[in-house]
């Protein structure tokens, strides 16, 4: 597997781009519209051919660019059940998303907000062994959680997600969140559980007043960009009348 880890300075967002070395089909997770040549380029340097376009949910701080790249490539666009309607293909938990040999299974994490995802590295020709990595979007930072303060967002559900689905993944897997804004690349689950100081060691009610009592700034792209990206990165057509 061809693995990159690719960074927007402006939202300190994370992109990610995934290849099978053999077909040299490629996916990119959460890509960032003002950086869709800079990863073009890297993927035409690399002989490899975008076919999947994955988000993890409906971001507020920066726009998608998967519209953008499914104009320019013609690759598919993927988005959770309850994210971006237009989505060539919504996925409910369960699902895998298959490029070349490659399988990302898709595991439900709201919180964040109601339609977050996180998508699991899998192996398909061992019963869907969990393989080293996890993309965990918004919902699983590094020592953070994502904030649960707007888009139906909800921290006890957080808090199930984390638990119930991330945390129950071998001690080993690696860790690559949406965001990092210290310069931290990626984490273990077992580091967070350990380290984490929004939830490790804390009851669910801890957890909760714990983001009830972050009082962050609202993003400052959210009126903007939430509209966007519902629409797959495009801006909505104007209200007539």
């Amino acid at each position: 597997m061809l693995f990159r880890q690719l960074f927007d300075h402006e939202s300190s967002t994370y992109t990610y781009l995934l290849a099978d070395e053999d077909t040299h089909e490629a996916l990119l997770i959460d890509p960032v519209l003002e950086q869709v040549d800079r990863d073009l380029g890297i993927v035409s340097q690399l002989g490899l051919t975008l076919v999947t376009v994955l988000d993890t949910h409906v971001h507020a701080d920066h726009i998608t660019a998967a519209s953008a790249l499914r104009d320019r490539t013609g690759a598919r666009t993927v988005a959770g059940r309850a994210g971006a309607p237009c989505a060539d293909r919504l996925v409910d938990p369960g699902d895998l998303v298959t490029v070349g040999t490659l399988a990302l299974r898709v595991l439900p994490t709201p919180g964040h907000t109601d339609d977050s995802v996180s998508y699991l590295l899998v192996d398909p020709r061992d019963h869907g062994r969990p393989g080293d990595r996890v993309f965990t979007g918004d919902a699983l930072l590094i020592r953070a959680a994502g904030r649960t303060d707007f888009q139906n967002g909800d921290a006890g559900t957080l808090y199930d997600s984390i638990t119930q689905q991330l945390f129950t993944l071998p001690d080993g897997t690696l860790v690559y969140p949406a965001h990092d804004y210290l310069g931290r690349t990626v984490t273990t689950v077992a580091e967070e559980r350990r380290w984490n100081v929004r939830i490790a060691g804390k009851s669910r009610d801890e957890f909760v007043r714990v983001m009830n009592a972050l009082n962050l700034p609202v993003p400052a792209r959210i009126d903007e960009a939430v509209p966007a990206n519902r629409s797959c990165g495009r801006a909505p057509a104007p209200v007539q009348g």
